[in-house]
């Protein structure tokens, strides 16, 4: 089973919602995107190949055949790199104990050798190196291309893929595979034991259709009633190791296939594939930025060239502010405070439509070129996120009107622009009185989703939630959350813990039988910079769904470094079940030290060491891929004192979480985005405290690396 936070889960029914949306933009079948097979990874029906797919390309594909059901996400990580999570089911399979079973598994593939003229692509792979060990294999492929149109696969397997055809061990004996409670690599078992040819081929008869034929060395033993080591009752007759069928590519986004499997069966499968660089809407559809706005010369008009001539003007700041305000509010950009001074002026705002920091940054500026005295040349433009400044980035007046029409103006721009802390408020600067105090809300529906039960792999309740947010000053925020259900199954969840540790996530179906309607959110919090490239929080009150009490943070992260070292620590108690405001006997002290790196290229490694909630101690270790456009595809693991015997089915915690912008479906300006994290297993060891509004995600958009990574909108 798995538990998401009401957020994740709510942005996970919108994420599909808008994929699903998104294939009727996705009308042409133009990209070369290999065939997904039925593991749902590259490869031609039930095999593997050695093509890749796109580079970023996320695929979720389900197939079906003999009461076997199989739900695949699959990520190309690397243009050389593939993963994927698997959940199967095995329908009257009455196995491990299940007569409906079900499995979950991880692969990953590397090519190893790119195709060249007369050498063929070669990858490896390991098939379920970290599940349960149901479909534990590995192999080693060679395709290669005849023309557009042929490709010809053939290579070796081991483990799964060498229960049919062995042509012997070349690599010793393997040690007995046991389908036990997964979690742990099985590395004494890789390539090793009996090994068996596989092969397969396909050809594109036209641009949307492709035949294909495999002779497969996956016995299915298991699913044939014929392994007398791990009983169960057959679901099938493997009759060939033959296969046939088609593949059919309705557009860029989705795949479908029908086939004949082992003389015996007809399978089909559907895949839908998105791709960070390929929108369902080309372009932006945003409204354009009103132009800048050069300076008249001081011979022409001498009129502003000098702080004389405006500086002792009554309300002088909240003259400009207004000015500015007019400009940008309808662009959804807030100025929050303005301090004008001779020849510089210090602009704080808030940015509550562009996903891209630099588009806001660049509309700022432009909006200054417009609203500031001639004598005014420097620029200084502070990003302000739930009161904290974030940032300043510093431009020259003279840069932005000589560089505006100019080759390459984005690179020479930002080669002169200043980037740094933004250092506390000005003394003499003007709050907009319009802005604080500041009073949000928003009703919205809600999805919550419950998946891997194997008595019903997947539950959900759908209802209104309804959030409010209030700040009388700048950082103090006071906000929460109520939720009451309208629809939905999650309640039918009958399945006690069985855990070793305290309970603190694993009790959560009895949060979804009591709570409703429910107090999800209701906190008062503070948000400072307590010195230079410093960040600090402090939050009270009812923090997430399971937990309440005190969390306070400090960060320190300069804006021109790619490193951020923080320190979290919180005293919690654990809320009743009935999610009113009541709390349980259980209370804990938790806390971690976090290291959060930018690797280039688009990676970003965060490390958290401390003690999470059911007081074990350890560390968790997250690598997130992260687009120019906003995507981030990324997958976490948890160790910590606990044994694998303590934490129980899946031996750590350990999971996938996927974010998509909202602008990417939509190709519309929008700080929304939508995600949503999987976990193979939720358990009690490894469980970390869920608050909402953590320091570093907060503030390392308007930092160097966050701006130059989509510094090419700073003009639009």
């Amino acid at each position: 089973m798995s538990y998401v936070t009401a957020a994740q889960r709510r942005h996970a029914a919108a994420l599909f919602t808008c994929a699903a949306a998104a294939l009727a933009t996705a009308a042409d079948a133009d990209i070369d995107r290999p065939n997904l097979n039925f593991y749902g990874v590259t490869g031609i029906i039930d095999m593997p190949s050695a093509l890749s797919q796109p580079d970023g390309e996320l695929s979720l594909t389900v197939s079906h055949f003999a009461g076997i059901t199989r739900n695949t996400l699959s990520f190309q990580i690397l243009p050389r790199v593939q993963g994927s999570f698997r959940y199967s089911g095995f329908q009257d399979l009455n196995f491990g104990g299940f007569r409906d079973y079900y499995d979950r598994s991880f692969d990953i593939s590397v090519l190893l050798l790119k195709e060249s003229t007369y050498l063929p692509a070669v990858k490896v792979g390991l098939q379920d190196f970290v599940g349960t060990g149901l479909y534990s294999g590995e192999y080693v492929v060679a395709t290669k291309t005849f023309g557009d149109r042929l490709t010809v696969s053939g290579g070796l397997g081991w483990g799964r893929l060498a229960t049919s055809g062995s042509i012997g061990s070349p690599f010793g004996s393997r040690p007995a595979a046991q389908v036990g409670r997964g979690g742990k690599p099985n590395y004494d078992q890789w390539f090793r034991g009996p090994a068996a040819p596989f092969a397969g081929i396909t050809y594109r008869a036209t641009d949307r259709l492709t035949l294909l034929a495999e002779y497969s060395s996956d016995g299915y033993r298991i699913e044939q009633g014929k392994d007398r080591t791990q009983p169960s009752t057959a679901v099938f007759s493997r009759k060939s190791s033959l296969n046939f069928g088609f593949d059919y590519k309705v557009n860029d986004a989705v795949n479908i296939g029908a086939y004949y499997l082992y003389g015996s069966e007809l399978g089909f499968n559907i895949s839908l594939s998105l791709n960070p660089y390929r929108p369902p809407v080309k372009g932006s559809i945003g409204e354009a930025p009103l132009p800048i706005q050069p300076r008249p010369s001081r011979s022409e008009s001498p009129l502003g060239w000098s702080p004389d001539d405006w500086i002792g003007m009554e309300n002088v700041n909240g003259r400009i502010m207004e000015a500015l305000s007019e400009e940008l509010n309808p662009q959804g950009i807030i100025v929050e405070s303005v301090a004008a001074r001779g020849s510089m002026v210090d602009v704080r705002f808030r940015n509550a439509q562009f996903d891209a920091s630099a588009q806001a940054v660049g509309r700022v500026a432009r909006a200054l070129t417009r609203a500031m005295p001639a004598s005014v040349e420097t620029f200084r433009i502070v990003p302000v996120v739930d009161g904290l400044p974030a940032s300043a980035v510093t431009l020259r007046r003279t840069d932005i009107e000589m560089l505006a029409a100019a080759p390459d103006n984005s690179d020479r721009l930002l080669a002169v622009a200043g980037i740094g802390d933004a250092g506390p408020r000005p003394a003499d600067a003007t709050i907009n009185d319009a802005v604080f105090p500041r009073f949000e809300w928003n009703l919205a529906p809600y999805v919550r989703n419950s998946y891997f039960d194997p008595d019903q792999p997947f539950r959900f309740d759908a209802g209104v939630a309804l959030g409010a947010s209030y700040e009388p000053v700048p950082g103090l925020i006071f906000s929460g959350a109520i939720t009451k259900k309208v629809i939905g199954n999650l309640d039918e969840n009958k399945r006690a813990s069985n855990s070793q540790l305290p309970r603190v996530r694993t009790n959560f179906p009895l949060y979804d039988r009591e709570g409703d309607p429910a107090l999800e959110r209701l906190t008062a919090s503070y948000f400072f910079k307590p010195g230079k490239d410093l960040y600090g929080r402090v939050t009270a009150g009812y923090l997430e769904r399971m937990f309440g009490g005190i969390s306070a943070e400090v960060l320190y992260k300069p804006a021109n470094s790619r490193l951020g070292i923080g320190a979290e620590v919180n005293y919690v108690r654990q809320r009743d079940f009935d999610l009113q405001f009541g709390f349980q006997d259980y209370d804990v002290v938790t806390g971690h030290v976090s290291a959060y790196y930018d690797v280039g290229n688009g990676f970003h490694a965060q490390l958290d060491v401390g003690r999470y909630l059911a007081g074990d101690l350890g560390a968790t270790l997250t690598v997130d891929r992260e687009f120019r456009n906003g995507w981030k595809v990324g997958a976490f693991a948890t160790l910590t004192d606990v044994s694998s015997a303590q934490f129980g089915e899946g031996s750590f915690d350990k999971g996938i979480r996927l974010e998509i912008p909202l602008s990417w479906f939509t190709s519309r300006p929008t700080t929304r985005k939508l995600g949503t994290t999987i976990r193979p297993v939720t358990r009690d060891g490894g469980a970390r405290l869920n608050v909402s509004d953590r320091l570093y995600p907060r503030v390392r958009d308007y930092h160097r690396n966050g701006l130059e990574e989509q510094w090419g909108r700073v003009w639009r």
